[in-house]
């Protein structure tokens, strides 16, 4: 059974759902996304874990703090070690998707003392995602929506006929090949209607001044990889038809996290866990179990 709550941590109030008992494991979700997305989760690691999903900062019941500054990473990563905290947990298990990896790379570098397994799933860790937006005309391509989201129009242009672009993005294909409801639809159209909860998850865009044009990528290149690293034990999962986030992002990654596991899904997308609910929750368990 899912229970809807708040914390009040780090300055502002998070809504997260919560199931089952037991030792931690926290999902963290991405764009356009909010708890819900990890429902399939919930569901199955609630059985025998505290399986925790927050509304990032930003997003549907959360706080949405109006400066774009507030969005920074460091904030972000904060926001984590404190709901954790607050759930009474030291250590936990953290699972992310897209821009919730956005978070999750930088806390496990950060607090790797707080972490017993990392699991990623689409989304590239920084260094390899800044290398691929300066040497791969594939990714800069792939990228160009960045550019879009960062703009001050991109609340009108996302949200028109009622959110006709998100819409498809992330549901049309699944509710057409039924793992996605019109239930869902409902659920998704709600949460990116909550008063200025579109702004805060475009904020992220915002904040972290990321696109395929970034000026900052040689000095990032050339910093000591063991700024960059992870030290704990980490488990990607990647479907391989992610038409966002490229293959590339993948190449070298043992550079950075030595303790590498790496699943692809030939025939997932960037939402693959929606996709391949049991497919991906079997590769968690088996890697957080094994």
């Amino acid at each position: 059974m899912f229970e809807h709550k708040y914390a009040d941590v780090n300055n502002i109030g998070l809504h997260y759902v919560t199931a089952g008992e037991g030792k931690l494991i926290m999902f963290l979700h991405g764009f356009p996304e909010f708890w819900y997305g990890w429902k399939n989760q919930l569901a199955e690691f609630g059985r025998d874990y505290q399986a925790v999903a927050p509304d990032m900062r930003g997003y549907n019941l959360s706080s949405k703090p109006a400066e774009v500054e507030q969005y920074r990473i460091k904030y972000l990563v904060e926001d984590v070690r404190a709901l954790a905290e607050h759930l009474g947990h030291r250590q936990f298990i953290l699972v992310a998707h897209d821009w919730g990896g956005g978070v999750a790379w930088p806390f496990a570098m950060r607090h790797p003392e707080y972490l017993e397994k990392l699991i990623i799933i689409n989304a590239p860790h920084p260094i390899t995602f800044v290398r691929e937006l300066r040497d791969s005309p594939a990714q800069q391509k792939a990228s160009q929506y960045i550019l879009v989201h960062r703009t001050a129009e991109a609340e009108k242009i996302l949200s028109e006929n009622n959110y006709a672009i998100l819409v498809s993005n992330l549901l049309k294909d699944g509710i057409k090949e039924g793992y996605f409801t019109e239930e869902d639809r409902k659920a998704y159209i709600e949460a990116w209607s909550q008063p200025g909860a579109l702004t805060g998850g475009l904020n992220y865009y915002r904040a972290a001044h990321l696109g395929p044009f970034t000026g900052e990528s040689d000095d990032i290149l050339s910093a000591d990889p063991s700024l960059f690293a992870v030290r704990v034990a980490t488990l990607v999962i990647w479907g391989e038809k992610d038409r966002y986030l490229l293959t590339g992002n993948l190449e070298g990654l043992e550079k950075y996290v030595p303790n590498l596991t790496m699943k692809r899904i030939p025939d997932g997308s960037h939402w693959v866990i929606h996709e391949k609910p049991e497919l991906v929750n079997s590769y968690i368990r088996e890697f957080i179990e094994g």
